[in-house]
């Protein structure tokens, strides 16, 4: 059969526009030799007038390709110039390529496959202002030309379209070519309305009645037949109806049997709603009702099968097909079929053959999810301890269902909320997800709506709040609305668009900018949110680029965009109102870093902010502490005069380098300490963490900081290129001791904030600028002081104890009698210490048993000579240190190897409290106090 006939699978997929290039021969197959001019002036016309060099992105579509963005075989990789691409000018807007010695051979294609079409982009060899210029279709689509089986062939050169709507009574040219045929046939509808002898045939036809038809030529020899399509429809008037009342934008489901679909599609003519349940061609019975204020388009399909899974999208002014914006499922021709079955499993197969691009999904007579936990309620602000994670990264099976077989380790952690950076349907797979295109769709990459249900269900009867990172300062080019006012020539939106900028007003743009002010993008944003907090009862978002929802124009001046802006305020204000109304405890957290004034504002409104602490606690944790380059003042909201405290202070998130890999690659160090050494810097993890969790406030971990992680963000190549890259989880980390102590660290930490009242104060004070740093905070019943050296050498600091008496310390259960609350204590390099007004009995921490060996001190309290005794798995070198509590007089009492057990004397050189600390070759460390009378 003729190669329409083999390759009718991809009507609508790849509507060949020949004029844009001619092919010579017309009808090649995959030996023939051609030529291809290309016409810069036509389609898009991006290269119009171009001057440049200019080479053909090609590949082919051959019988193995999923739909037409399945290019198979392509030349070069995008940007690459090769010599075999590189088009010649013909001058007056005419480049053309030559494809030789047959296109089988040009594109490297094996013998067993078929090819059915070449695929062409066309660009300047260099970027142009920072982007490719491109020569495409007009609606900013490849450009495909059909390839021939050899032997017998019949092509409709006219009209170049394999989908047309006409007007009543308007002639249609027919042309059609065939090669070796004794005779060719034109029909309509299976009815003959002309023929001819030999290869070709031309006919006029006149298009005299409402409806579909479909074009058919037939070519035949001696040997067989074959045959070449088209359709056209002439299109009456557009109905108009009100839409009914209680409707919506989106799917509406009437009953088990049917629906009604509504479009949002201000400034449009007509659209037809197609999908399987009319074959994906338009129809009389789908053609959209359009409202009478122009804004909408609307019908009702059905005669549905309740519970069956309807593909389907909207075919609008003839040109553009896209899925339902508000559609809470997608079919995507690109990237399902990635998706394993484990993850997402009986996934509906993508209609290919039939349409292009994404579509979306519509099923009638759906179960609803029933909830198991429906009284939840969030953590407060003061004691919020928020986890962020990338669910594609933390577990090697990325899915909602191991993210919820992982939740023990995050209770365990301490943590009270997760944050989980995007899960609505964004582009590709292996993505961080802030390439966003269907807003109201769960990802299919992590698994199926009711699986996100269940999660979510889970955290809160573990108590753990369920928080959506969501891009809303943006959409990506498959983005419906994006889709249906794009401006091709110029590649961006329309500067029409109802929802998008044609040109962003901010530099961190990336995408299509969203107009925040426009009230169509207000309205859909608005349902957006609405939408996550009822149907998947999430505790709230983070709002990434919050700092972009401003029509205020700053290009090219990031200090402007910082600056106060009170419509940016208005916008984000409306917007947490919209969600407070639905869930009045939501949690609202802002990635916005405007300056301090406006974010005074938005976190006196409710709304939280990121603290962004992450250069600070890094150069702190280095031991880069001069000009105050381990200020943490910041970290804190009263530095920045708020009287909220919504500053959710962080010391990684997902677009920070990361601390431990920082520590080890870049730290300092002197003959005796050094902060690059792995065991050194993961003290200075557990040093930087106790100087995050003490000041009160909101927190952020990113996920595993809490066992110091040391990949970097740039994992593997180290550059920029592979920031967006997956990252080994290294869930073996848990078994090395120290890393293990270090998350023991973290967990009591937190557990320690949420639980004592104290972190709530409002009577604290920092002096965290400098080397030696101290946090203090005092409530009516108990008071606290945390000490810590990020410095290289021991040093003194004044501790300014509230009172004198006893204090004791939260890590090592010493106490000390405080005479004079300003005498100074002193500090090892990378020490610290948290002290209490009462004693506060730290979490078991599990530290021995995770340690190699055992370091014991008795009798204790002592008059006289004391022993230790040191116990080890594997023989190897022990010191032991000894040192006032207050740092001084330290000594060295012990230092030879231990094969199993050794048991050592000692004489504490005076009366007082003293403490003995133990290390071995490997770094790992214990301490113990021992009171001397």
């Amino acid at each position: 059969m003729m190669n329409r006939i083999l390759a009718i699978v991809f009507l609508f997929l790849a509507s060949q526009v020949t004029a844009q290039i001619t092919v010579t021969p017309s009808l090649p197959t995959d030996l023939d030799a051609v030529e291809v001019i290309f016409d810069a002036s036509q389609g898009n016309a991006g290269l119009k007038g171009y001057t440049g060099d200019v080479y053909a992105h090609t590949g082919v579509i051959t019988n193995k390709s999923t739909s037409s963005s399945d290019w198979k075989y392509v030349k070069a990789d995008w940007g690459v110039n090769i010599p075999d691409c590189k088009m010649t000018s013909l001058g007056n807007n005419l480049w053309r390529l030559t494809i030789s010695p047959s296109i089988r051979q040009y594109y490297g294609v094996p013998a067993d496959e078929q090819i059915l079409k070449m695929a062409f982009v066309f660009r300047s060899a260099v970027q142009v202002g920072g982007t490719w210029l491109e020569g495409k279709t007009a609606t900013g689509g490849d450009i495909f030309y059909d390839v021939y089986p050899s032997g017998l062939a019949v092509k409709i050169v006219q009209p170049e379209e394999e989908f047309l709507f006409a007007n009543l009574l308007q002639s249609i040219p027919v042309s059609i070519s065939a090669t070796l045929a004794d005779s060719v046939f034109l029909y309509v509808d299976d009815q003959k309305v002309d023929s001819a002898q030999g290869n070709s045939l031309s006919h006029t036809l006149l298009a005299s009645e409402y409806g579909r038809k479909m074009v058919k030529a037939l070519a035949k020899n001696a040997s067989g037949t074959t045959e070449d399509f088209f359709y056209y429809y002439v299109r009456p008037a557009v109905p108009i109806a009100d839409l009914p009342a209680g409707m919506k934008d989106g799917i509406n489901y009437l009953n088990d049997n049917e629906v009604l679909l509504c479009l949002h599609a201000p400034q449009k003519e007509y659209a037809f709603a197609i999908g399987d349940f009319n074959d994906w061609l338009p129809s009389e019975n789908t053609y959209m009702n359009r409202t009478p204020d122009g804004k909408r388009f609307w019908v009702e399909v059905g005669n549905l099968e309740k519970g069956k899974e309807y593909i389907y999208q909207y075919f609008v002014d003839g040109s553009i097909r896209v899925g339902d914006p508000y559609a809470e499922k997608v079919s995507d021709p690109w990237n399902d079929q990635y998706i394993d079955a484990e993850t997402y499993p009986n996934m509906l197969p993508y209609p290919a053959g039939k349409t292009d691009g994404i579509a979306t999904v519509l099923q009638t007579g759906q179960s609803e999810y029933i909830w198991q936990n429906t009284s939840f309620a969030p953590p407060k602000t003061t004691d919020l301890v928020v986890y962020e994670l990338l669910i594609r990264d933390f577990m090697d099976k990325h899915s909602f269902n191991s993210l919820m077989d992982t939740l023990g380790y995050l209770k365990n952690l301490g943590i009270n909320a997760i944050e989980l950076m995007p899960v609505n349907e964004f582009e590709g797979n292996l993505s961080w997800g802030y390439n966003p295109n269907y807003y109201f769709a769960v990802d299919k990459y992590y698994g199926q709506p009711d699986d996100f249900k269940r999660f979510i269900d889970k955290c809160h009867s573990e108590g753990i709040a369920v928080l959506m990172d969501i891009a809303l300062n943006h959409s990506f080019g498959t983005s419906p609305y994006v889709m249906l006012y794009w401006d091709g020539v110029n590649n961006r939106p329309s500067a029409s668009s109802p929802f998008y900028n044609a040109i962003p007003k901010h530099d961190f743009n990336v995408g299509s900018d969203f107009n925040h002010e426009s009230p169509d993008t207000k309205a859909y944003v608005s349902r957006v949110f609405k939408f996550w907090l009822e149907k998947y009862k999430i505790d709230g978002y983070r709002l990434d680029l919050s700092k972009g929802y401003t029509q205020k124009n700053t290009l090219g001046n990031l200090a402007a965009w910082a600056q106060y802006d009170q419509s940016r305020i208005d916008i984000l204000s409306a917007y947490y109102d919209t969600m407070i109304k639905v869930n009045p405890k939501a949690i609202v957290i802002l990635e916005h870093f405007a300056d301090n004034s406006e974010e005074k504002v938005l976190a006196e409104k409710g709304m939280l902010l990121w603290g962004n602490l992450n250069y600070n606690y890094r150069q702190g944790a280095k031991a880069i502490t001069g000009n105050s380059q381990s200020d943490l003042s910041w970290g804190a909201y009263t530095t920045r005069t708020w009287t909220k405290p919504n500053l959710v202070t962080y010391m990684e998130s997902h677009d920070e380098e990361r601390m431990m890999y920082d520590c080890e690659k870049n730290g300092t160090g002197n003959a005796s300490y050094n902060t690059k050494d792995t065991a050194t810097a993961l003290k200075r993890m557990a040093l930087s963490a106790t100087f995050l969790f003490t000041i009160p406030g909101p927190k952020m971990i990113w996920q595993f900081g809490e066992r110091g992680y040391d990949y970097s963000i740039n994992y593997p190549s180290g550059t920029d290129a592979s920031r967006l890259d997956s990252k080994p989880p290294r869930w073996d980390y848990l078994s090395q001791p120290q890393r293990k102590n270090l998350l023991g660290i973290y967990s009591n930490l937190i557990k320690l904030r949420i639980d004592n009242p104290l972190f709530e104060t409002t009577n604290f004070d920092l002096d965290v600028a400098s080397t030696m740093k101290r946090i203090r905070l005092k409530s009516d019943d108990l008071s606290a002081v945390v000490l810590g050296n990020f410095g290289l050498l021991s040093a003194p600091i004044n501790p300014n104890f509230y009172q004198t008496g006893y204090w004791y310390d939260y890590f090592t259960g010493d106490s000390i009698n405080v005479v004079n609350p300003t005498a100074s204590l002193y500090l090892n390099p990378g020490e610290y210490r948290m002290y209490f007004s009462k004693r506060i009995v730290a979490l078991e921490r599990d530290e021995r048993k995770a340690l190699a060996f055992d370091f014991k001190l008795f009798p204790n309290p002592a008059n006289q000579q004391v022993y230790f005794t040191i116990t080890t798995k594997n023989p190897m070198n022990y010191k032991v240190w000894a040192s006032r509590v207050d740092g001084s007089n330290r000594q060295l009492i012990f230092n030879q190897k231990v094969d199993q057990t050794t048991t050592q004397p000692w004489i504490p050189p005076a009366k007082g409290i003293w403490i003995l600390k133990i290390e071995n070759q490997n770094q790992e460390t214990l301490t113990t106090k021992l009171i001397a009378f």
